[in-house]
């Protein structure tokens, strides 16, 4: 959902937009030294581990962790946060690809 919801406002955006896929693409290589996917959150401690418990993915990574291997830990509140994230993500995308949907033509 996440994905989804990310999807379309990148989509909506790029088309209006053509040099944004730039911004992105770099931005997104610096996003994931922030995730979880090659070390686990227990590794990390003090500021920085607050800083990478509020990326969104960073719950999704430990629950499965935690569900599937048996390592790792539930984080209940990174949990909820991530859920509440991926709502506004998936909404805000929606609102934002209906006002964008009437120009896709005119600018592609």
């Amino acid at each position: 959902m996440q994905g989804l919801g990310l999807g379309i406002i990148i989509s909506s955006l790029t088309s209006k937009y053509r040099d944004l896929k730039y911004l992105l693409t770099f931005g997104i290589q610096l996003l994931q030294f922030t995730t979880t996917v090659a070390y686990p959150l227990s590794a990390t401690s003090g500021a920085s581990r607050e800083l990478i418990g509020y990326h969104p993915f960073t719950a999704i990574l430990e629950t499965f962790r935690f569900g599937f291997l048996g390592s790792g830990q539930f984080y209940e509140g990174y949990f909820i946060y991530s859920i509440v994230i991926t709502i506004l993500f998936l909404f805000t995308g929606i609102l934002i690809f209906n006002r964008v949907e009437k120009t896709f033509m005119d600018t592609v």
